[in-house]
């Protein structure tokens, strides 16, 4: 999702660039060399890190808060795996720069969350093992900063990234690519529209061309603190929904099941230090909606064809 905007914007700097994933090919950009290999395995990460200038870590796993409850394995090892190995494989093949995704996971609840307050708290218990997961990726880069004099690893850390090939799978997705993918399916079917809680939580959405612009302008200075890529702006899913809904016709009637769980109730992201580096967002909420919408209704066929890691034998 984001990487593939990431890569067509260092392309088009003219960048010589290499994707290793497993996805398949066809959504490599056709510029790009790709490589499918399993980053689990340092071995496999020292061979796609030999010669590279850079390196981008935008491997993750993501999946919805009663997903991350009831598999929590498939959240943490990987991570931590991904993690590891791909930054201890670029520090052996010499590579002069790296940048490590961590995520929003990392911080407790509060009214906004600030780069420097991570290690006074702990993780959301909604967020727990992937939280500590990505933790454990900032200390490393912190460990190598301090042994080893890498500072030009950078750390980011996006809000909730939504936008074209996210991942739409009705067992395991975020809320945005879920609430289109039902509120698509319910104005197909003249069915209500059901989400779960009162839509009284509050998140800061960023979509994921604009995360992509935000990690290029770390790395292009060498940005070797902790910061938020993110609006700084916060929604509520009840509004979210309703904009949603408001790209459809016909629109479905949304009703609320506030017998199911919210998450936390609010999510939004101090974005003083990434605006200093020069970042601001390129599109508005309601835009990168429409655009993401319009991305799954022609791509639907392809939507479900991606790397799974809750499925995968």
């Amino acid at each position: 999702m984001v990487g593939t905007q990431l890569v067509q914007l260092l392309i088009g700097k003219g960048a010589k660039v290499w994707i290793v994933s497993m996805d398949d090919k066809s959504r490599a950009h056709p510029k790009a060399k790709f490589v499918k290999a399993d980053l689990t395995y340092l071995e496999n990460c020292l061979q796609v890190c030999k010669g590279m200038d850079y390196v981008f870590n935008l491997m993750g796993v993501k999946g919805s808060p009663a997903v991350t409850m009831t598999r929590p394995a498939s959240f943490f090892v990987p991570m931590v795996l991904f993690a590891t190995n791909l930054m201890e494989a670029a520090r052996r093949q010499g590579v002069q720069g790296f940048l490590y995704t961590s995520s929003v996971g990392v911080y407790s609840p509060a009214e906004v969350f600030y780069e420097n307050t991570v290690w006074e708290t702990f993780p959301s218990r909604n967020d727990w093992y992937p939280g500590w997961a990505k933790r454990i990726g900032e200390l490393q880069a912190e460990a190598y900063a301090i042994e080893y004099g890498w500072n030009r690893i950078s750390i980011v850390r996006p809000a909730n990234i939504f936008g074209p090939y996210d991942n739409f799978d009705s067992k395991n997705a975020m809320v945005i690519p879920s609430l289109i993918k039902r509120a698509i399916e319910a104005s197909e079917t003249s069915q209500p529209l059901v989400v779960w809680g009162d839509g009284t939580p509050i998140r800061d959405f960023i979509f994921s061309r604009d995360v992509a612009r935000g990690m290029l302008l770390v790395a292009e200075q060498g940005y070797n603190k902790p910061v938020n890529v993110a609006s700084g702006k916060g929604i509520s899913i009840k509004k979210l929904a309703e904009i949603i809904v408001s790209n459809l016709n016909p629109r479905p009637k949304i009703v609320w099941d506030t017998t199911k769980p919210s998450g936390d109730k609010k999510r939004v992201l101090d974005t003083k230090r990434i605006q200093k580096l020069g970042f601001k967002t390129s599109v508005s909420f309601e835009e990168a909606i429409k655009e993401t919408i319009a991305w799954y209704l022609k791509n639907r066929n392809i939507a479900q064809k991606r790397y799974d890691i809750f499925n995968k034998a």
